[in-house]
C-alpha cells in the first residue's frame, strides 16, 4: 500500500512542479507516521516550511516559487515573479516573490515576501496551478521595483496582448492607492502617456499638425479629408490629406485602440485606403508635442515621389 501510495504522490508532485504538503500525501494514501519517516530518512527534501520535493529532483523557478506560495499560507506569486509568469518585462526568475495577507510572514533569506490587507479575490489568477497576481495587479505592484523605462515596457507588452485595457489598470490603481505606497505616481505617470488624447483635443491635435507642417515649409493639408471609392462610396475620413498626391495624415491614440476588433477594422481600413493608392502617415502626440519632425519628413518624401 505505501509504495502504492508513493507512486500516485509522484504523479501528483509532477503535475505541481515538483513539490507537495503532508495533507497531499495523505490524500494520496500514506499515513503521518509514514510521512514523519520519509522526511527523517532524507526520501523527502524540504522546499519551505511544511513544504517537500522528492529526494534527488531539482527544482526549478516554477517548483521554488509554487513551494514558496504553498508556504505562505495562502502565498500568491506577485511583483517580478507574477511578470516571469505572465512572460511580461521587468521578470526576474531567480527571485522568488510573493504577496500574502497582512500578519501572514515567510521568514526565508531566498524570498520576497510583501504583504497586504487588500488581495480581494479580483485580483487573483492562476498560471499552470501557480497562484499569482491578476495582470493587473502584478502592474501596479511591481511599478513599486521597477526602473520607469521597464515599467512602460510592461505596460504595453500587457497593453499589446490583451491581459489588460487601460480602464482596469486605471480603476485598480485609483482603488489601492494609498499615502506613502510606492510605485503608484510611476504608474499613473506611464498610464497618463498611454492616453494622449486625454490632454489634447482633436481641435489641438489639428492646429498642432497644420503647425508642424507649416514650420516644416510644406503644403497644407485638407483637414478632415472624406475618402471615396470610384463609385462615390464612403471609405474612411482622415484627419488630414493631401488629395491630389494621395496621401493621408492619421492621429493614432491609445484610447482609440479598443482591442483586438478594433484593430482588425483598423487593418481592414487602412487596407482599403491602400487599394485605393493611398499612403498613410501617422502622427501620435507626442510627434506633435517634439515639434513632429520625422513625421513632416515622412510627408516631404511621399511629395516628393508624388511630384
Amino acid at each position: 500500500m505505501g509504495r502504492d501510495a508513493d507512486r500516485e504522490l509522484l504523479a501528483l508532485a509532477a503535475r505541481q512542479n515538483s513539490v507537495f504538503v503532508v495533507a497531499d500525501a495523505v490524500g494520496a494514501g500514506l499515513t503521518e507516521h509514514q510521512c514523519e519517516h520519509r522526511i527523517a530518512t532524507a526520501q523527502w527534501s524540504a522546499a519551505h516550511r511544511g513544504v517537500y520535493y522528492p529526494a534527488g529532483v531539482e527544482l526549478d523557478w516554477r517548483g521554488w516559487l509554487r513551494a514558496a506560495c504553498l508556504a505562505g499560507d495562502p502565498g500568491v506569486a506577485s511583483h517580478r515573479s507574477a511578470l516571469a509568469l505572465w512572460d511580461l518585462p521587468g521578470q526576474r526568475r531567480h527571485v522568488v516573490e510573493l504577496v500574502t495577507p497582512h500578519g501572514d510572514r515567510v521568514r526565508r533569506p531566498d524570498v520576497v515576501a510583501h504583504q497586504t490587507r487588500d488581495l480581494p479575490t479580483s485580483d487573483l489568477a492562476d498560471v499552470d496551478g501557480i497562484p499569482v497576481t491578476a495582470p493587473a495587479r502584478s502592474l501596479i505592484d511591481s511599478a513599486a521595483v521597477l526602473h520607469a523605462s521597464t515599467l512602460e515596457l510592461a505596460v504595453d507588452e500587457a497593453l499589446r496582448r490583451e491581459l489588460v485595457d487601460l480602464a482596469t489598470v486605471w480603476h485598480r490603481l485609483d482603488g489601492l492607492a494609498r499615502p506613502g505606497r510606492r510605485g503608484i505616481r510611476a504608474l499613473r505617470d506611464v498610464l497618463a502617456r498611454r492616453h494622449p488624447d486625454a490632454d489634447l483635443a482633436e481641435s489641438v491635435r489639428e492646429a498642432m499638425l497644420l503647425k508642424a507642417l507649416q514650420d516644416a515649409r510644406l503644403p497644407s493639408p485638407t483637414p478632415q479629408f472624406e475618402i471615396r471609392d470610384g463609385r462615390g462610396h464612403f471609405v474612411a475620413r482622415v484627419d488630414a490629406a493631401y488629395p491630389a498626391s494621395r496621401i493621408a495624415i492619421e492621429y493614432d491614440s491609445y484610447l482609440h485602440h479598443g482591442g483586438r476588433r478594433k484593430h482588425l477594422e483598423d487593418l481592414a481600413r487602412r487596407n482599403a485606403l491602400t487599394a485605393l493608392g493611398w499612403q498613410v502617415v501617422h502622427v501620435a502626440a507626442p510627434d506633435l508635442r517634439s515639434g513632429a519632425k520625422a513625421v513632416c519628413d515622412a510627408v516631404r518624401t511621399l511629395l516628393d515621389s508624388a511630384a
